[in-house]
């Protein structure tokens, strides 16, 4: 398949998947026409870069819809600036859309293909500190963030990533509840961490967040 094939995909997903789902801030949408998902996928899937669908990367993982990674950047309200926590990294690419917002990202993966895959897509960003570590524990050394973005779907968002974020800092995430994913968006205050409910939408899952038995969010 040719780059410009490529191109043509990009597009169409833009017009057909995410401008009439709510993804129209002009920013965001030329972040997602600039960056290649094909290029943060192993050859072999790269076919399925612009399907509306998650795509296998393998060890259980997968790369969030392209609809799920958008929505959440979009409620996300992200600002050139912002030093933002990356969760769930897998092979670069929500990096990629942040650095091109102008953000400063801490990308954290947990699985070591995943973070190869990254680190080589991901070889020209400046903006983008690539760490390993389990994603539930976030990273505190790079902390305090203004935004943090899980890149798929979770049981409970943990205190060890509520402590990270400053006060009035966001966080954009998927609660899985049974079979039903929904994206949300929250903001730590002096008093706690709150967060809402904005669209059920498919978001894979994440390792290591179920939640403890009786949990309901």
């Amino acid at each position: 398949m040719t780059d410009q094939n490529f191109t043509a995909m990009r597009r169409a997903m833009v017009e057909s998947q995410l401008r009439t789902n709510d993804v129209n801030d002009p920013a965001l949408l030329d972040a997602i026409l600039a960056v290649p998902r094909e290029a943060f996928l192993p050859e072999a899937r790269r076919a399925s870069a612009y399907i509306d669908r998650a795509v296998p990367l393998g060890s259980g993982r997968a790369l969030n819809p392209p609809l799920a990674t958008a929505r959440l950047l979009a409620e996300a309200a992200v600002k050139a600036g912002d030093h933002v926590l990356l969760v769930g990294a897998a092979t670069g690419y929500a990096a990629a859309l942040l650095a091109r917002l102008g953000c400063s990202v801490v990308a954290l993966e947990e699985n070591a293909d995943l973070a190869a895959l990254a680190k080589k897509a991901l070889s020209g960003s400046k903006s983008v500190t690539l760490v390993t570590g389990p994603l539930v524990k976030g990273h505190a050394k790079g902390a305090p963030y203004d935004l943090i973005f899980v890149d798929g779907a979770i049981e409970q968002m943990p205190d060890a990533l509520i402590a990270q974020l400053k006060t009035g800092g966001r966080a954009v995430f998927a609660s899985a509840e049974r079979s039903i994913t929904r994206l949300c968006a929250g903001v730590r205050s002096a008093g706690g961490f709150g967060a809402r409910p904005f669209a059920d939408s498919e978001a894979v899952p994440l390792p290591g967040f179920a939640a403890p038995k009786g949990f309901t969010f």
